[in-house]
């Protein structure tokens, strides 16, 4: 006779073998369809699921390359696996060495939780959090994360971040960022918080984009469209964009395309220790369209001056400025 105790444990069993699976690589598009299915099959397959990603996020201090190794099974096809089972069971041990009881309990019961998190020059860094969404860190950001009952928020006080949020309707995912908020329940997109605007592109799914509460401006954002909120508050209209060229960054690369020089040099600032600058008037307004590696911006400026009429010359403090010739 099967018992209530037997189905909970099959119930773990699946939920540890498909954690498994999607956190040693992509699913494909089968696995994906199969993987959808279980979930919509009962609300507890995923609050089983949800309980491992959270689990995953509280052991967030230990190296991530460690916890997959732990999970990985050689070309795994089939549910319920026993051997993924294990695999989870002693990640987990490893889990509650590092992770206090008092987290522990809170991830499980409240699913409160908070973080910091930054990168300095010329740094990526990726971050999965409790609820399995996952964000990838340019350089120079700072970020905070406040999960509690009924919302997901995010503060982006510097720089610029990629979201890939797990959909969840009951607590939407808010990404607080200068004058604009963006709120979300499960999409792909980037948002970048510059000293005088927050640039907003969605990849896909739809996010909601206010401004200041004096403008009371709200723009709906899908697949493909973008929209800045400026420094009083107030959002653009919604527009296209070249989302590959955006979000470029994530595989190291810098993606121009007919951009004013005054916005070439902005975005290379942030990948070199002191800071790039361009002389005013016609030289910051001339076009550029090219790509380059984020982690060698020394070679851009070494081809300037075979695309642009302009040269670069080195100031007393060791900066760089690009002048005309």
């Amino acid at each position: 006779m099967t018992t209530d105790r037997d189905c909970a444990d099959t119930v773990r069993d699946d939920a540890a073998a498909w954690f498994a699976l999607t956190s040693d690589r992509p699913l494909d598009a089968g696995e994906q369809a199969r993987f959808d299915e279980w979930r919509a099959r009962s609300p507890r397959h995923t609050e089983e699921y949800r309980a491992l990603q959270q689990i995953w996020g509280a052991a967030d201090q230990l190296s991530k390359e460690r916890l997959q190794a732990l999970l990985r099974e050689d070309s795994p096809t089939s549910l319920p696996r026993k051997t993924a089972v294990l695999r989870y069971a002693v990640a987990a041990s490893v889990v509650a060495v590092a992770v206090s009881a008092a987290l522990w309990f809170g991830l499980n019961t409240a699913n409160d939780y908070s973080g910091q998190f930054a990168t300095a020059f010329g740094e990526r860094k990726q971050v999965t959090l409790p609820d399995g969404s996952v964000v990838d860190l340019n350089s120079r950001t700072r970020m905070e994360v406040h999960f509690v009952r009924g919302q997901r928020q995010v503060l982006l006080s510097e720089g610029e971040a990629m979201f890939s949020v797990q959909h969840d309707a009951s607590r939407p995912f808010v990404v607080e960022a200068g004058k604009g908020r963006v709120t979300v329940t499960g999409t792909r997109f980037d948002v970048r918080r510059d000293p005088a605007q927050t640039l907003i592109a969605v990849e896909s799914g739809t996010v909601k984009v206010n401004g200041s509460e004096n403008s009371g401006d709200t723009v709906v954002l899908t697949a493909g469209l973008g929209s800045r909120v400026d420094g009083s508050g107030r959002v653009s209209p919604a527009s296209a964009v070249n989302t590959a060229a955006i979000i470029a960054w994530r595989t190291g690369k810098l993606v121009f395309n007919d951009a004013p020089l005054s916005e070439v040099v902005e975005e290379v600032s942030r990948y070199r220790q002191r800071p790039l600058m361009v002389a005013s008037g016609k030289t910051a307004n001339l076009r550029l369209t090219s790509v380059f590696k984020a982690d060698d911006t020394d070679a851009l400026l070494r081809a300037l001056p075979s695309i642009l009429p302009v040269m670069v010359r080195t100031l007393g403090d060791g900066s760089q400025e690009i002048i005309s010739r």
